[in-house]
């Protein structure tokens, strides 16, 4: 029965006669285990050596479980200088709640602190307009005129050379057809009211 459900059975007490068998714990089986090598070593020899040298090739053949391998990984990623936070694994604990919240609440007052800033520079500019214009109106009629004409073409966006040749040349050649339009209708209408007179 002990075979069919995979249990170690130790004997334990005895009822009628018959021995009643128990089921070890994982722990007792190592603590046992433990025992028996440190017994094995008290007594030396060359035994304790075999068993050593087993023990070796064994824990080079079985790997390491995988969170204690992570736990190493990041120990030496530290220890390199790698910051925590980056040597954080994918299959890592999320954040916490109230530290999500703590981020949003940072990422609101760095929002807010940048809006503010924004308003803060738009106030700027408009007070630096009103007091430009305040002084285009002290200077009076016809030096703020001029003052404002030269404040205006300092604004205008010259053409380079060749915008300036293109747009020259389609000003003229319309002025041409647009003339020699209007001349031969002039001359065909003359043409008509010298007949009928």
């Amino acid at each position: 029965m002990a075979a069919i459900w995979g249990r170690h059975l130790r004997p334990g007490g005895t009822r009628g006669g018959v021995k009643r068998l128990m089921a070890k714990t994982r722990a007792q089986r190592k603590a046992e285990k433990r025992a028996r090598e440190a017994e094995e070593q008290k007594r030396g020899g060359a035994g304790a050596e075999r068993k050593n040298e087993s023990r070796a090739q064994h824990d080079t053949q079985v790997p390491v479980s995988g969170d204690i391998a992570e736990i190493e990984a990041v120990e030496a990623g530290i220890g390199a200088g790698a910051a925590e936070a980056d040597l954080d694994t994918p299959d890592a604990p999320s954040k916490g709640r109230l530290q999500k919240r703590a981020e949003a609440k940072a990422a609101k007052q760095a929002e807010k602190r940048k809006r503010e800033e924004q308003k803060r520079r738009e106030r700027d500019q408009l007070a630096k307009r009103q007091k430009q214009a305040q002084a285009d109106r002290q200077r009076g009629g016809v030096l703020g005129f001029l003052a404002s004409c030269w404040a205006e073409l300092r604004k205008v966006q010259w053409p380079d050379r060749d915008t300036l040749v293109q747009a020259t040349a389609v000003t003229i050649i319309f002025v041409t057809v647009a003339a020699a339009y209007l001349g031969a209708i002039d001359s065909a209408f003359s043409f008509l009211i010298k007949q009928i007179l």
